[in-house]
Parts: structure tokens; C-alpha cells; sequence
């Protein structure tokens, strides 16, 4: 059977680094505060000239040369963002453009911090479908531009960067054992809307507006809502949590990464954590904390990989993959 094998990984991160005591001037708060609470230590802000298709270029041609592939060799790019360079087109196309690439196709996928996920599943389905061969999945966010910077239980949460991935058919024996994305779960209930979301939009306010959210509220669910995709992913692959070499999850919280982990008997670890360096990237966070496992030489050929996430609206799902 055909599978979705990933060649190469990449990413790219903003020159400016945020550190927590930046914050002591612009909003009541401290590092201790915001260490204690979310695991953030420093995030990524984009300059005026970086911006998700810049950011996001940067990272697909790092996963390109990762893979020993060119533009040319791309059938689709699909972009996982919910903070686009314009209303329309979509950034992907801008990114297409960038990268001297006149053929194939490109669309964005808005799925907030869920982004990465959705998107790795929807290329999978391209190339098992045979529509593509090679797809280049790219999470980018320029989060900073949608921040309230008064707000000081939203501002300290986020930051910029962009992370991607080269995925390819590949001959696949439909076995556990098989390289490339084995199974996935997807889910999302519009009823929690308004427990995270940006206040603002072209058919309402006609602004871009700012991120809102109920802190408490994202965190009461957001455990069992990961839990719950995660189990269906390892029934739909017939494995249990000590089968995993690597958890690779959003990059939101620590508490929530810990508490996820602990509940699905995930080793800590397994565990890659990210979010001390990037903040909340949104749709970035995956790619780029499987970018630096991959670098610093934990997630290796053959190791079997757990990627989760979950975002506004609310959206979650997971993907089970062999690298």
C-alpha cells in the first residue's frame, strides 16, 4: 500500500528573542510568573520584514535540502496558518511564488494550533489518492501581529517561527512496521468558540482584531480532548502508549504537555518540549519542536512518532507516524 514517508525537516525562527523579564516593562507580570505557569522562558517576534510566507519559505527550503529535493520536485504545498500575509490568496500560493515553483498546486489550512496536524493528514490523503507524490506541509504563524500586547494573559503565551516537512510516497506492507504516517484521528466542536478566538474578521469587523481567550477553560478541556484523539489513533494502529519512541505535542503549556502525558501513560522522557525556547507557535509549534528533535539527533529513521495538537474553535487531532 502507499505510504506517506517523511524526507526532510526543516524550520525557521525570527531573529528578535523575547525573554520573560522583556515583558516586566509592558505588562504587569515576571519570568518567574510566566516560567511557573507555562514552561515559556523566551519566544521568537518577527521584525516588520519577516512574515509567515517569508518565515515559511525559509523552512521549506531547509526541509527541501533536508530531503535532497528542489521545488521542482513538489507537487503541493500545503500551509497550516491562521495569521496569512493577506485575506487572499492564500500564503501558500505567495510561498509557491517564492520559491520559483509555476506548477503543481497550493492552498492554506486554518485549523489555529491544530493546523500542522490537519494538514500532515490532508497531504497523506493527496498521496494516497495518487494526486500527489511529494507534498511540502509547512506550519507558519506570525502570531505577534494578532496580540494584544496589553493583555497580559495572552501576550506572554505566543510567538513566531515556521517548521517543515517533506512528506513522499513510499511502498508500504500496510504493517505497523511499514515508514510513513500509519493512522491519524481528527475532531472539532464549534460550541467552545469563544474560548479561544480572535475578536475581529473580514465579515464582521472588517479588521484583523486580536486573540481572546478563557485560560482556564482551554486547559479543563484540553487534556481530555488530546487524550481522547490520541487512544483512537493507537486503536486505529493496534499499539499502546509503551510502543512510542517519541511524543511530539503542541507546544501550548507544560502543564498541559505533563498532565496529556501522564494521563496516556506516556514516559516523560518520550516527551519533546519545545515551548521553554518557542513559546505557543500555533500551527508551527509540531514541526518546529520536530525539527529540533531531529537536529539534536532523539528522533531517528525507524523511531515510531506521536504528533498532537490542539487549537481554537476547538479543533484536535493526532497523527501516529514512523520516521
Amino acid at each position: 500500500m502507499i505510504r506517506s514517508i517523511v524526507r526532510g525537516v526543516g524550520s525557521s525562527l525570527p531573529r528578535r528573542i523575547m525573554k520573560n523579564a522583556d515583558f516586566e516593562g509592558v505588562v504587569e507580570t515576571s519570568d518567574e510568573w510566566i516560567a511557573q505557569r507555562t514552561g515559556i522562558r523566551q519566544r521568537h517576534i518577527a521584525s516588520d520584514d519577516e512574515t509567515t510566507a517569508s518565515l515559511g519559505e525559509a523552512a521549506a527550503r531547509v526541509a527541501l535540502a533536508d530531503a535532497g529535493l528542489t521545488p521542482a520536485d513538489i507537487d503541493l504545498i500545503v500551509l497550516a496558518t491562521s495569521t496569512p500575509n493577506n485575506t487572499f490568496p492564500a500564503t501558500a500560493v505567495e510561498i509557491q511564488n517564492r520559491l520559483g515553483m509555476h506548477h503543481g498546486f497550493a492552498f492554506d489550512m486554518q485549523a489555529v494550533c491544530s493546523g500542522f496536524v490537519y494538514a500532515v493528514t490532508t497531504a497523506d490523503l493527496y498521496i494516497r489518492s495518487g494526486m500527489a507524490k511529494r507534498v511540502l506541509v509547512i506550519g507558519s504563524e506570525t502570531f505577534s501581529r494578532i496580540l494584544d500586547w496589553n493583555d497580559r494573559s495572552t501576550c506572554v503565551l505566543f510567538g513566531d517561527g515556521a517548521g517543515a516537512l517533506v512528506l513522499e510516497a513510499g511502498e508500504g506492507e500496510g504493517t505497523i512496521a511499514d515508514r510513513g504516517i500509519l493512522a491519524a484521528s481528527l475532531r472539532s466542536d464549534g460550541v467552545h468558540k469563544d474560548k479561544l478566538y480572535v475578536d475581529g474578521g473580514p465579515s464582521t469587523t472588517g479588521t484583523v482584531g486580536h486573540l481572546r481567550m478563557e485560560g482556564r477553560e482551554v486547559f479543563k478541556h484540553a487534556v481530555g480532548m488530546i487524550t481522547d484523539v490520541i487512544e483512537a489513533t493507537f486503536a486505529q494502529a493496534g499499539i499502546t502508549a509503551e510502543d512510542l519512541d517519541w511524543f511530539v505535542p503542541h507546544q501550548a503549556n507544560k502543564r498541559i504537555i505533563d498532565a496529556s502525558a501522564k494521563k496516556l501513560g506516556i514516559a516523560e522522557e518520550k516527551a519533546v518540549v519545545t515551548v521553554n525556547l518557542h513559546g505557543n507557535t500555533s500551527a508551527a509549534s509540531v514541526p518546529l519542536a520536530l525539527s529540533v528533535a531531529v537536529a539534536d539527533g532523539r528522533i531517528k529513521k525507524g523511531d515510531l512518532v506521536l504528533l498532537e495538537a490542539m487549537g481554537g474553535g476547538f479543533t484536535w487531532g493526532a497523527v501516529l507516524l514512523r520516521w
